[in-house]
Parts: C-alpha cells; structure tokens; sequence
C-alpha cells in the first residue's frame, strides 16, 4: 500500500507538490489512520497514513484527550 503524506508545518522542500489544509476527520480503518482534510480550495481529501503517523500527531497535540480535529495540516495525496 502507498500511504499520503502529512505534515505539521509547512515543508521547506518540493514546495509545490504539497498542499494545505484542516483536519476535517480521523479514525482508524483496516490497520490504518484514515484522515480527511479540507484543503484551502475547499475540496475535502481523505488521506491513509500509518498508525505511527498517527502517534505522532497525537504525541505533538496538548493532551492525552486532544483531537488532531480542526489542526492545519500540509498534505500530499499519494496513495493509488
């Protein structure tokens, strides 16, 4: 499986290839972190990152029980 990218801040390479956008959705799904984003043009995205994407974005949000719901995000589809 190819699984998208996600980043908290805004690459610093391949600008143009990247995209930016809010968390609109999470959840697991088939052993994968499955997230929609709502990017700038309104267009909604979902992504499938891994479970260690995952824990990390929860690792870097302000408690145990804060939602990645409503973060920006800068994301890339890559998934076929």
């Amino acid at each position: 499986m190819h699984h998208d990218r996600i980043h908290a801040r805004e690459p610093t390479h391949d600008r143009e290839a990247w995209r930016v956008g809010t968390v609109r959705a999470a959840t697991e799904r088939d052993g994968h972190w499955a997230v929609t984003v709502e990017a700038a043009d309104g267009e909604r995205v979902e992504l499938t990152t891994t479970l260690a994407v995952r824990d990390l974005v929860r690792s870097r949000l302000p408690g145990p029980d804060a939602s990645p719901v409503g973060q920006r995000v800068w994301f890339r589809k890559k998934g076929a």
